[in-house]
Formats: structure tokens, C-alpha cells, sequence
């Protein structure tokens, strides 16, 4: 099985390499590569490459900034999937796009299912549902959350890194998800693809948390791995107390037993996969 996999250099893309099974004929590109907003650019790479399967997991994901650059986050998180998925449909092969919580209005007071009603919030969330609309019923569509991984650029290591500096930190404690380990997320794409499935599948840690629980925890695993020399202070505020450009949704939990259920698998806490990236963080030095 040829797999072409977009967004190389990222997070997902590195754990999509580094985890993929022996019957992938893997190719990867990245910015370097290949300019998304570039239509013939992009087409003729994927006409060139003809892979059986396409997995996107490259997109415009600087939140806040997207507020005043809609029209590139747009080009990279819809248009590029519209190319793709068009390129897909005449070549015969699949597209796994991977996509976000973000396209949810946070209102909700359960976990969001695959088939619940979107409503974005911000520009971010309104471009990844309209890259969404692209994807055909054909296609995987994975939705995850707050993803991290050693060595990337991520709350983790963002907090990490404030606590090696300061004594005392203050994190957002009224938005509540789930962090996923990108490691996780990547063995999760690659079971979808080996069952040949469809649809829109969610993916992200087990259990509920806040930024702010998050913080207290990367502090306690960071501390005893010796990443950190000491236990900051660190203040729960409110998103008021934090304005930002772009509104993040107050609850995007994401429902994921059904793709639990058809990879039979079980669900992995969130503070175990934190555990492992942590070590793997200090290994990398």
C-alpha cells in the first residue's frame, strides 16, 4: 500500500513515520516540499506520487493568528483539502484528513460525538470545518485535541520551559478537553486505515481535564523526571482573565468510544501518555 502523508515535519506527521507498519510504502512531504496554497503545485505532486492513501495531517494552526490571516488558514485548512480530495477521487484512493475539536462552540455538556452539530467559534475552527466539507463519505475524517509529542512545539513543553524560569504561573482553568499524546493518535490512524474504514472517527486521551489540571500535572511528572528542579506556583484563572484574538471553546471533550469499539482497543488515561512523552522529553536531553 502506497502512503503519501502531508505535514512531515509536524508532530502527527513525525509519530505518523516513526509508527508505520510494514506494509506502508511510505513517502512524506512538508512545506519544503510542497506549497498547499500552490493548487498545480499540489496536484501535480500528488498525481506524481499516486498514493493509495493520503493522509493530511498538515494544517494552519496558529490559533490566535488565523484572526487576522484568515485567507491563508483558509488556502491550507480548506482549499488544500478540496485539491486533495478531488486528486484522491480521480486516482481511486483514500483521504485520511485529520481535523479538530475547534469545530465545536464548546457549549455542550457531554462529549462531543462524531455526528454532533458543528459550530465553530473562531476562524481556525470555521476554516477546519469547511476543510471537513471536502472530505468524502469515503474518506477518514479524525478529529482529536490538545496534541503533543517530545521534542515538538506544544503545552507541554511551553510549560516546561516557564517553569525552569519562573517561580509562580497562571493557566486557564474554565476550558476543559482532553490532551492527546500524537504517538497514540498516530498508532489510531494507522488501525483506521488497516480496517479499511470511513467516516469520522474522534480521537484524543481518556478522561477530563482542565489547561489548568493539565499544568498541575506536567509539573508533578516534569519534577520527578528531573525536567524541572522544582514545583512552581501555579494560579487557576479564568479565559477572561486571559483574552486571546481568537475564542476557544470552554468544553470540546470529544466522544471517542466508537473508534475504541471498532479498533478494540482500550482507552489510554491521559496522564499515562503524558508519562511516556515526558520520559522520552528527558531522553531527548
Amino acid at each position: 500500500m502506497k502512503v503519501l502523508i502531508t505535514g512531515a515535519g509536524g508532530q502527527l506527521g513525525g509519530a505518523l513515520q516513526r509508527l508505520a507498519p510494514p506494509y506502508a510504502d511510505l513517502s512524506a512531504i512538508d512545506v519544503d516540499d510542497v506549497d498547499l496554497t500552490d493548487a498545480g503545485m499540489l496536484l501535480a505532486r500528488l498525481s506524481a506520487e499516486a498514493p493509495d492513501v493520503l493522509i493530511n495531517a498538515a494544517a494552519y494552526t496558529a490559533v490566535d493568528k488565523a484572526e487576522s490571516d484568515e485567507e491563508l488558514a483558509r488556502a491550507i485548512n480548506a482549499d488544500a483539502v478540496a485539491i486533495m480530495a478531488q486528486a484522491m477521487e480521480g486516482q481511486g484512493g483514500k483521504l485520511v484528513h485529520v481535523s479538530t475539536d475547534f469545530v465545536f462552540d464548546g457549549k455542550s455538556s457531554q462529549p462531543y460525538k462524531p455526528g454532533d452539530a458543528r459550530g465553530p467559534i473562531s476562524v481556525y475552527g470555521r476554516t477546519k470545518a469547511e476543510g471537513e466539507d471536502h472530505v468524502r463519505a469515503s474518506d477518514i475524517l479524525v478529529r482529536t485535541a490538545w496534541v503533543y509529542e517530545a521534542g515538538g512545539a506544544n503545552f507541554v513543553r511551553t510549560m516546561i520551559r516557564l517553569m525552569k524560569e519562573r517561580d509562580e504561573i497562571s493557566v486557564v482553568a474554565d476550558q476543559i478537553g482532553s490532551p492527546t499524546w500524537a504517538s497514540g493518535l498516530a498508532r489510531t490512524i494507522w488501525g483506521l486505515i488497516e480496517k479499511d474504514a470511513s467516516g469520522t472517527f474522534h480521537h484524543s486521551d481518556a478522561g477530563e481535564v482542565s489547561w489548568y489540571d493539565f499544568a498541575a500535572a506536567i509539573a508533578e511528572e516534569a519534577h520527578t523526571l528531573g525536567l524541572i528542579p522544582k514545583i512552581p506556583t501555579i494560579n487557576p484563572i479564568t479565559t477572561a482573565e486571559y483574552p486571546t484574538p481568537a475564542a476557544r471553546p470552554a468544553y470540546s471533550l470529544l466522544d471517542c468510544s466508537a473508534t475504541r469499539a471498532l479498533l478494540g482497543d482500550t482507552p489510554v488515561p491521559w496522564r499515562a501518555n503524558l508519562r511516556e512523552m515526558l520520559k522520552e522529553e528527558a531522553a531527548l536531553g
